[in-house]
């Protein structure tokens, strides 16, 4: 849809980076806003709130009236065409040959009254008593969409049949709408259960404390990719593994600030972040497992779906909530329907769009670990908005989050690179050598001792 296909590893790799940089600008003012909802607001809703930005994904269906490919792969789903180009160069063929042309048909012929007229002029004029009768009906087939295809290829210039064979090569390779439905149906749960974990936190504890646990997401990418790989880049190293865990030892300094801003309790926003955290990493984990690339799946249509499966199957939870009490159901006034519909429409339909097409772009644990870099952005921001001041071990712990991510990035583009790794062979080499001289200056001692011995007996 995008058309990103075309672009190398180093440019996609790059592009991927910009915008999750700017998902986390987003992602900062959103994260912003929602506190401001919950407590300036005064409609401290997470479920609702939650709902109603979810259910605004289903605005990417209206992609079916404005986008023309959607209509067409629906078209051609319904005929059975799109299965077989999806199945093109992917199985083996057919035991029997495809006929060149289909089973005739007999349509009526439709004479012109001039040409018959002259006919009949001409054969008067000659005297002769021959004629010629034509039949009634002409024989018409089909030629088969097998060589139909390539006979429409054949016929472009240049230029058109190499764009229409690289649409040809995406179609083929791109899931149909049936299973891109099944996919919606199996995620939106997950998504949504991760969304609202993390509203949750925002409730409970500062926009800066809850980004901060949200990066240890990139903990539970990494176990969850080297289980269930998708590529190169999401292989496990030793690299990867330090990497994380110098990012949890920031957030562990983080913690220690924020157990002093709660009084020396743990915070429940905080555990609200850890879980949103997890339900991140396996959402987006096992979503890159069925779906590799980009050129797959319509990103749009895909959310479109989750925000349509959600409407339909998670409104009895405003009936559980509401007899549980933990959450009673409030119809919100005006100004507040407004900051949660903008909040919507930036903080989640778009920048879920942009992240996930980020993630595609770079890795999976490159785009869980993004989520570190709101850490100086929130701090600034809620410096300026709200005056709260963090203590040093704030700062101090954000430092190591920033580092682990960017040497996150720098291991994802060079996937065969483990530079801890060869520095931990490299120690070993050091240790068996250092172990190997002693060994033999051992022996040479023994050796001298022994010669001297003998010398002295003799």
């Amino acid at each position: 849809m995008l058309g990103l296909s075309r672009l190398g590893r180093t440019h996609r790799f790059m592009l991927g980076i910009i915008i999750l940089l700017i998902v986390d600008v987003i992602w900062v003012v959103s994260s912003e806003l929602t506190s401001y909802i919950f407590r300036e607001a005064n409609y401290s809703k997470p479920f609702f709130t939650t709902y109603v930005k979810t259910v605004m994904f289903s605005f990417y269906l209206f992609g079916f009236i404005v986008w023309k490919p959607w209509r067409d792969q629906c078209c051609l789903t319904r005929d059975g065409v799109l299965n077989l180009n999806a199945e093109v160069g992917t199985v083996s063929p057919p035991l029997e040959p495809d006929p060149m042309l289909g089973s005739p048909i007999y349509v009526p012929v439709k004479y012109d009254s001039h040409a018959s007229g002259g006919e009949s002029d001409d054969a008067g004029s000659g005297g002769s008593c021959r004629s010629v009768r034509f039949s009634n009906l002409s024989e018409v087939r089909q030629l088969s969409d097998t060589y139909a295809l390539e006979h429409n290829l054949a016929r472009l210039s240049y230029q058109a049949s190499v764009e229409a064979a690289e649409r040809l090569s995406i179609l083929q390779n791109r899931l149909p709408i049936r299973q891109v439905l099944k996919l919606a149906c199996l995620f939106c749960v997950l998504w949504f259960f991760a969304n609202y974990t993390y509203q949750v936190g925002l409730e409970q504890t500062q926009p800066a404390v809850v980004n901060v646990l949200s990066s240890t997401s990139g903990l539970f990418t990494l176990i969850c990719a080297a289980a269930f790989p998708s590529g190169p880049s999401d292989r496990f190293t030793l690299s990867k593994l330090v990497a994380v865990l110098i990012s949890l030892g920031g957030i562990a300094l983080v913690c220690k600030s924020d157990m002093k801003l709660e009084g020396g309790k743990v915070p429940f926003g905080a555990i609200w972040s850890l879980v949103s955290a997890a339900l991140y990493s396996f959402y987006l984990v096992l979503i890159k497992r069925r779906v590799d690339t980009e050129d797959k799946m319509d990103i749009p249509m895909f959310f479109g779906f989750v925000g349509m499966f959600c409407m339909l199957l998670l409104w009895p939870g405003f009936l559980i909530l509401n007899e549980t009490r933990e959450e009673v159901f409030e119809w919100p006034m005006d100004h507040q329907w407004m900051f949660i519909l903008i909040n919507g429409a930036i903080g989640t339909v778009l920048s879920e769009f942009l992240w996930l097409l980020g993630c595609f772009l770079t890795s999976s644990l490159v785009g869980t670990l993004s989520l570190s870099l709101v850490i100086p952005m929130s701090m600034l921001a809620d410096g300026a908005i709200k005056n709260i001041k963090f203590g040093l071990w704030f700062y101090l712990g954000s430092v190591p989050i920033i580092v682990s991510f960017v040497a996150v990035s720098l291991l994802t583009h060079w996937d065969s690179w483990d530079p801890v790794l060869l520095a931990v062979k490299k120690f070993a080499q050091c240790l068996l050598r250092r172990k190997g001289l002693s060994r033999v200056r051992e022996l040479d001692r023994e050796q001298t001792a022994s010669l001297i011995t003998e010398e002295s007996h003799h």
